[in-house]
């Protein structure tokens, strides 16, 4: 639990969690261990005018064992980290005929670059074997978002993609 509890209070201090946030904007956590590796992430978000979540800022905390090369963990949990934004905010599949209808990226809809939040990635210091980086960034990103939407409106969403819920 010591590695875990951690990523989960460097998370939340990079975030300065419970600091008052602009209006209409909060934060939600979410915690992914897995193969010896733990990864929290803290989303600041708001709801536009059309009632689509905005995600401004994901501060991220990672314990992935000893480090071998920090710029290919940090590449890894952005890459992962947006990847996994994009499935949670648009990542509708849909089935017509037994085929998947999304057959190329005009069908499914990814984070653009303009849409894409500010991201801080903090590798903690470890002498543990180094473990799994990954895709471990893409799990917590869905749930820290929605925890996110629950502080804001007080509505829990169940079901992906978090635009059309």
């Amino acid at each position: 639990w010591g590695r875990d509890r951690a990523v989960l209070e460097r998370a939340a201090q990079m975030a300065e969690w419970g600091k008052p946030r602009a209006p209409g904007r909060a934060l939600g956590i979410a915690q992914y261990p897995m193969v010896g590796t733990s990864v929290c992430q803290v989303a600041e978000v708001s709801v536009g005018d059309a009632g689509e979540p905005r995600v401004h800022r994901v501060f991220c905390a990672i314990d992935c064992g000893r480090v071998v090369n920090p710029d290919t963990v940090r590449a890894q949990v952005e890459g992962g980290l947006v990847f996994g934004l994009s499935a949670a905010l648009y990542g509708r599949i849909s089935v017509k005929d037994g085929a998947v209808e999304q057959a190329t990226f005009q069908d499914y809809r990814l984070l653009r670059m303009a849409e894409t939040p500010e991201i801080q990635v903090e590798i903690l210091a470890s002498d543990s074997p180094p473990t799994g980086v990954g895709e471990l960034a893409t799990p917590p990103i869905a749930p820290a978002v929605a925890n996110a939407l629950f502080a804001l409106t007080g509505r829990r969403i169940r079901s992906l993609p978090l635009s059309q819920a």
